[in-house]
């Protein structure tokens, strides 16, 4: 949609990017007038990990934006060049991908269209956000009327994809997929339509990641899988929560060891429960309860097993876990073998 130039800035002499809009968009005249605005509210983001925005306007009738140019490579050539990383630096480059966001949801705004190629890791480590508002833009215009679905659609929260409201959670779902793609070398979603790509978000059959990359921490495993949730309600509540729990899964003290600048963050230890994140349990409990229901079983037990009706056939229960991430694995494969 843009073509991006490296220019020079003659009057503070230093190097910026400058994103000229292509012609066929060009030509929206709302497109145009939003995309400057978007552009505007974009620049007055200021955090370590989002590209900053100097400057918008038009040339030619062409929009352009100016902005922070960033000496490294996206994420996208990392995975391209690497194919998968380990487990501590998958979670420090989510963690600062999620502390960005999470300035970005302070200040009203939501990404819309996180994903590796817009994720820039500078040469020193420090990874940077980059093209807050242009989603937001084209979200807002005729350009998508028509049922065009913007972002690449592996990351994209099943909600945004169905074209229903868009929240901060949609964010929350792409870090969650962008780091199950650094630590397995492959998207959440294998899909080869949009249509095959919604049912298998409506089914939620996603492969756990320990299964394919066994060295990843069972806490690494679990904040990864509960930002990909289906349904919103079960992912973490904010963006910094993200930051906190994929720190807390790598042994980090905070969040400020996994990242290349310090910066002081507020803990939230109301979360913590027994040293893991609440939000397992919460999950796994919740996903224990639907399957009950749905399979007519008549409880849960306190360990995370589950019993059968009288009427029912017996089913074997879900063996219970040392820890939660442990539960949600059980869990899992034990929805495997008994669904039909």
């Amino acid at each position: 949609m843009a073509t991006v130039y490296r220019a020079s800035d003659a009057e503070l002499e230093r190097p910026v990017a400058v994103k000229l809009l292509a012609p066929a968009l060009s030509d929206d005249v709302e497109f145009r007038s939003r995309f400057i605005r978007e552009a505007r509210l974009a620049a007055r983001l200021s955090h370590p990990n989002v590209v900053q925005v100097y400057d918008a306007g038009e040339d030619d009738h062409r929009p352009f934006i100016v902005m922070e140019y960033v000496a490294g490579e996206t994420l996208e050539r990392l995975l391209a060049r690497r194919r998968k990383l380990p487990a501590g630096e998958a979670a420090a480059l989510g963690a600062q991908a999620a502390l960005g966001l999470q300035h970005a949801h302070d200040a009203g705004l939501v990404h819309r269209d996180v994903k590796p190629h817009n994720l820039l890791l500078r040469t020193d480590g420090v990874l940077k956000v980059a093209d807050f508002g242009i989603a937001r833009a084209a979200e807002s215009t005729r350009l998508t009327s028509a049922g065009t679905i913007l972002g690449t659609a592996a990351y994209l929260a099943p909600e945004q994809a169905l074209g229903e409201e868009v929240t901060s959670a949609v964010d929350i779902y792409a870090v969650g997929a962008v780091v199950y793609e650094l630590l397995s070398g492959r998207p959440p979603y294998e899909f080869d339509s949009l249509a095959e790509l919604a049912e298998k978000q409506r089914a939620g059959d996603i492969i756990p990641v320990r299964d394919l990359e066994p060295s990843v921490p069972d806490a690494l495993e679990a904040i990864v899988m509960q930002c990909l949730a289906r349904d919103a309600r079960f992912r973490p509540a904010a963006a910094h929560d993200v930051a906190d729990a994929l720190a807390a899964a790598t042994g980090a003290a905070d969040v400020s060891q996994l990242t290349a600048r310090t910066i002081a963050l507020p803990r939230r230890t109301a979360r913590s429960v027994g040293g893991h994140g609440i939000w397992p349990w919460v999950a796994a409990a919740a996903a224990i309860a639907a399957v009950a229901g749905a399979l007519g079983l008549s409880h849960v037990g306190g360990g995370g097993g589950v019993t059968s009706s009288p009427q029912g056939p017996a089913v074997r229960p879900v063996a219970p876990g040392s820890t939660p991430a442990a539960d949600a694995r059980n869990l899992t494969r034990w929805l495997r073998q008994h669904s039909r």
